[in-house]
């Protein structure tokens, strides 16, 4: 049986609808067998079907994934610039005419641009393959950042820098995002991490170079800098990158509206949603309010790159704590954490110091979702390969009018949002719990009605998910005397490993 964790989960947050890569419907559930050890082992195998010599039957043979190798090449970087950009657009008249909420609008129709074309990257992807999908988007960014060089309007900017870099980003993130969970199953967190990780360390390294390099050469040579970069860097990415789509029998399906009807996945959704509003503030306003605070732009760069590099050093932590301390609830807590940090140091960070140590701790955090989402999404259900894209729009990123401080809004809303991400979190996570006591139950009917002791199932710990084994009735379980999972409150509260 070929599980969701060893699909590609193709997980982008942040602005479009939801999708899977398989259906439910095409998972076989098991003949009410009870768990045991043995069992729970399964899902964490590849099966590939092979005919036998007389071609009337098949065979399947285990394919497991390697758990390293060639699948820890895949570690990429991301364009994290914009926010140098930002600052830079506000405290210069770069094209007369542009408001603040122009220059923030760019950085939100990028974004906006990704998780909307993900949908196309999937369905290119299951088509043409992996490469192309790449390929297409190394296309596209490098393309987008060579014509911004050439704008002198803000409508010109907007279909480069804005629409044109998005629909790039897009294809390569999702054409690459799912390529990492089909070589790992025991460090899948940890290889999640590390790869998040260097998009951050990369945000470092495009953030310095833009900070230096528009004060020198200018921000047409800036923008065909980077132009050029991206394009060779992407395109050897591009050509190295192996998946394991046909091994595992992955299925790339670009959109299926019946997940909606699922409310652990709505949850899932609002969790990635309302962390992406958080996060794409926090990201590309950081360094925009540093300048209104009487610093140079030179400083903004740094702290905009220090952003980067706490994300680049925090995200493989992230990952391992994950593997260790329960997906769903490292998601919950960190996510909720980075909230905190907005609303306790950001709102009171006046000085170049605290702004340094606001910008490293924040980092570790912010990005949580880019590093948890597949393995949450794996946790909601082994019948699910998801492909998550938000149902939001993304939000500018401009200061608003509060007092001396006008960013002040901007940074209660951010704290806000991430509060609010952790909440929906934490209600995925009591749904995680319920489900996992109604699998117990149901393991527990199965086996009482084979005439084995119901205790006996009870002693399996992490069981494979409930999309695998049939459930009984709720009056057949009542009649043995096996009992109703815990109240929502009690789930609420419990400490368990989820």
């Amino acid at each position: 049986m070929t599980t969701q964790e060893d699909l590609p989960s193709a997980t982008t947050t942040a602005v479009s609808s939801s999708q899977s890569l398989c259906q439910a419907s095409n998972t076989q559930p098991l003949q009410h067998e009870p768990v045991t050890e043995k069992d729970s082992v399964l899902p964490e195998q590849d099966i590939e079907t092979q005919p036998i010599a007389d071609g009337e039957n098949a065979v399947p043979t285990v394919d497991s994934p390697p758990n390293g190798g060639y699948g820890w090449l895949f570690t990429d970087a991301q364009l994290r610039s914009y926010g140098v950009f930002l600052s830079y657009y506000l405290a210069n008249d770069v094209f007369p005419g542009a408001t603040s909420i122009d220059y923030a609008l760019i950085g939100g129709l990028s974004i906006g641009a990704a998780m909307l074309v993900s949908p196309a990257a999937t369905y290119t992807t299951g088509r043409y393959g992996t490469q192309t999908t790449l390929l297409i988007g190394v296309f596209l960014e490098t393309l987008s950042l060579i014509a911004a060089s050439f704008a002198r309007t803000t409508w010109q900017l907007f279909l480069s820098q804005g629409a044109c870099f998005g629909l790039g980003m897009g294809f390569l993130f999702v054409g690459s995002v799912g390529v990492i969970p089909q070589w790992f199953t025991t460090r899948r967190s940890l290889a999640n991490g590390c790869a998040a990780g260097g998009s951050g360390l990369g945000g470092l390294a495009y953030s310095l170079a833009t900070g230096a390099m528009i004060p020198r050469i200018g921000l047409p040579w800036t923008f065909r800098v980077l132009g050029i970069v991206t394009c060779v860097v992407n395109f050897i990415c591009s050509v190295l990158i192996k998946d394991r789509n046909k091994i595992i029998g992955a299925r790339q399906v670009p959109f299926d509206h019946k997940l909606f009807k699922r409310w652990e996945y709505v949850l899932m959704e609002a969790w990635a949603f309302f962390s992406m509003l958080g996060y794409v503030v926090l990201l590309f306003s950081l360094p925009s309010y540093v300048v209104s605070v009487g610093l140079n732009q030179q400083q903004a760069a740094v702290i905009g790159a220090l952003l980067n590099l706490g994300q680049g050093l925090g995200r493989p932590v992230v990952g391992m704590f994950s593997d260790v301390g329960g997906r769903i609830n490292v998601a919950a807590i960190l996510t909720a954490i980075c909230g905190l940090f907005c609303l306790v140091i950001w709102i009171f960070a006046k000085s170049y110091g605290v702004l340094i140590f606001f910008s490293l701790v924040v980092g570790t955090v912010a990005g949580t979702i880019w590093t948890t989402v597949g393995p949450v999404a794996a946790e909601v259900s082994e019948a699910i390969g998801l492909e998550i894209v938000s149902a939001s729009k993304t939000t500018p990123t401009t200061p608003t009018t509060a007092d001396n401080n006008p960013y002040l809004y901007a940074q209660i809303y951010t704290g806000l949002m991430y509060l609010v991400a952790a909440g929906c979190a934490w209600l995925l996570r009591a749904w995680k719990i319920g489900q996992m006591e109604v699998l117990l139950l149901a393991a527990a009917a199965a086996a009482a009605e084979k005439g084995e002791k119901g205790e006996d199932v009870n002693t399996v710990d992490d069981p494979v998910l409930c999309a695998d084994i049939p459930i009984s009735s709720t009056k057949k379980k009542k009649e043995k005397g096996l009992g109703k999972r815990s109240s929502l409150v009690r789930r609420l509260f419990v400490v368990k490993r989820v």
